[in-house]
């Protein structure tokens, strides 16, 4: 298919993680369920649960989606293995973590790398990241512009 012929470039529309099947089950799985909502907004989609098998969360639209599924030989990453979405304001970044912050008030297991600014000349990139009992951690980027308050490239 030629670029001409389509109707729109193609998009990333999901993470695939394996993950070990008691984390899909009973109090791990609301706990999980529980961290995604509050911290990222992320909405489970239970009618595609397969308990102890398979758990996903739609992220920012239906065509967004994390998928989880149980192994016994689960996924094992590098701490800074991630994935990562970008958000429009400073504001919205710094409200995901005060999120997770909060969250891990209740559960030390949450995992945050503060906020840190990138400057690449034209470009400043602020994130920060943040991991829970998944496999990887996910990134918060906020892309400012030299001159603008926002930069969110699209």
């Amino acid at each position: 298919m030629t670029t001409e012929s389509r109707s729109r470039p193609p998009r990333l529309n999901h993470v695939a993680m394996s993950v070990a099947p008691e984390l899909l089950v009973g109090d791990a799985k609301a706990l999980l369920i529980e961290f995604y909502r509050e911290v990222f907004g992320w909405q489970h989609l239970d009618m595609m649960d397969v308990v102890g098998e398979r758990l996903v969360f739609h992220t920012y639209s239906l065509e967004q989606f994390v998928y989880l599924h149980g192994d016994a030989n689960a996924m094992q990453c590098p701490r800074l293995d991630h994935f990562g979405y970008s958000v429009g304001t400073e504001l919205e970044l710094d409200s995901i973590v005060a999120a997770a912050l909060g969250f891990r008030e209740r559960d030390a297991r949450v995992d945050i790398i503060d906020k840190q600014r990138d400057d690449h000349g034209p470009i400043a990139i602020t994130a920060a990241y943040i991991g829970f009992l998944l496999p990887m951690m996910i990134e918060i980027q906020w892309w400012e512009m030299q001159g603008s308050e926002t930069a969110n490239p699209s």
